[in-house]
């Protein structure tokens, strides 16, 4: 029984020696492999061979090995027993459900294999894009709830808008099921049209047609050489390098980069979306003695001319750096009154001043950096020196 349930039976032949021959067919389901609707009601019926000896009242049906009633059978005649199926479900699988036509012991005599699902749906929501010019790569979505639980065929199918003829997608990706590359015999500054048909034994349905020129939809790779490293002293900064794509190092366009990075136990990212085609960032108002992650990606923004923003790239692998500790938090031997008041003091000047770097200055820009730089060394190094005092008074 379980033979019945792994694959699907075409067509079941036995041999009783002494009775027939080895080119005699036993039994037979009629229809053989349907393919039907959702909701639909089949009649099927099994008829076995006079000379099996085999009175047809003595037979029983099973679908996906499980014995269907036998208020559902008819005799139609002696060598020949019906089962009527009403309000078929989908097919559990895309090899279809197995309906098989059992002897009074048990012994399979005959199968057939049911297909129950619906004609394929207009597909939708088709995205395509063009990394570093060198392919077109498509997706989409099955149409209404989904699949149609029978096997059905996609074909990404494009040409050129004014003029070649229609082709086909032949690079169907496996990691994406509703996905094609095409990458032979690209042209750059044309439109194409683009569409996806979709058919199966019930229908066929095809998508809107998609009308874009590859230099619109080009993304690249992501940034490479990305590093992270400490400014200075400075407990709350880092700074970030990273250089272009190299595979688009010889093209026309004006790059725009994000920059992301989060905690080291945390799992949320912050973006900062105000670099621009500068290619160093800093990243400042961070946490003293602190592990970051940071990661960078790229929007080729107008490649060779084209009116249009590119697709980002994804981002670039992790790079991980810690800012350094902080020797206002290290120090504790101060006096607590004399401490908390510097420190007041100090966190207070430190907003002001760090509220108008970030207004004038934030992000990238390198306006008065240098200065704030100074202006915050020279602080840390004040305040060391001012606890050395109070805690050479204390001893």
């Amino acid at each position: 029984m379980k033979g019945a349930l792994d694959i699907c039976l075409v067509f079941l032949m036995l041999h009783t020696p002494g009775v027939l021959s080895l080119s005699t067919h036993v039994a037979v389901i009629y229809p053989q492999d349907p393919v039907l609707r959702m909701g639909s009601t089949l009649t099927a019926s099994c008829w076995v061979h006079p000379d099996l000896g085999v009175h047809a009242s003595s037979l029983f049906w099973t679908l996906n090995g499980q014995p269907l009633p036998g208020s559902m059978y008819r005799v139609l005649s002696p060598t020949n027993l019906s089962v009527t199926l009403a309000g078929l479900n989908a097919s559990r699988q895309t090899s279809g459900d197995n309906l098989v036509c059992h002897n009074h012991k048990g012994h399979i005599l005959a199968g057939s294999c049911l297909y129950v699902g619906m004609p394929p749906e207009k597909p939708v929501n088709m995205t395509c894009w063009s990394r570093n010019t060198k392919d077109l790569t498509c997706s989409w979505a099955p149409g209404g709830k989904g699949e149609t639980n029978i096997s059905t065929q996609y074909t990404l199918k494009y040409k050129l808008r004014w003029y070649g003829k229609e082709k086909e997608c032949e690079d169907y990706t496996h990691t994406q099921p509703y996905s094609c590359s095409i990458t032979r015999d690209l042209h750059l500054f044309t439109p194409y049209e683009i569409w996806v048909e979709a058919s199966n034994q019930l229908g066929r349905a095809a998508s809107d047609v998609i009308t874009l020129d590859i230099l619109d939809v080009v993304t690249t790779d992501p940034p490479s050489g990305v590093s992270v490293s400490r400014v200075g002293q400075l407990e709350d900064q880092l700074s970030v390098r990273w250089e272009a794509p190299p595979a688009l190092k010889d093209f026309l366009f004006q790059a725009k980069y994000q920059i992301r990075y989060r905690l080291e136990d945390s799992q949320d990212w912050k973006v900062m979306d105000d670099v621009g085609n500068q290619t160093s960032c800093r990243l400042a108002g961070l946490r003293p003695g602190t592990v970051y992650f940071v990661q960078v990606r790229c929007n080729p923004v107008g490649i060779y001319g084209s009116r249009k923003a590119g697709i980002w790239s994804e981002w670039s692998h992790p790079t991980a750096a810690s800012t350094p500790h902080s020797e206002r938090l290290m120090s504790g031997s101060c006096d607590s009154k004399s401490s908390g008041d510097s420190n007041s003091t100090l966190r207070r000047e430190l907003k002001q001043f760090f509220g108008w770097v970030r207004k004038h200055a934030y992000g990238c820009s390198s306006m008065s950096m240098k200065l704030y730089d100074q202006w915050r060394v020279l602080m840390q190094k004040s305040h060391k020196t001012r606890n050395q005092v109070l805690q050479g008074d204390k001893s």
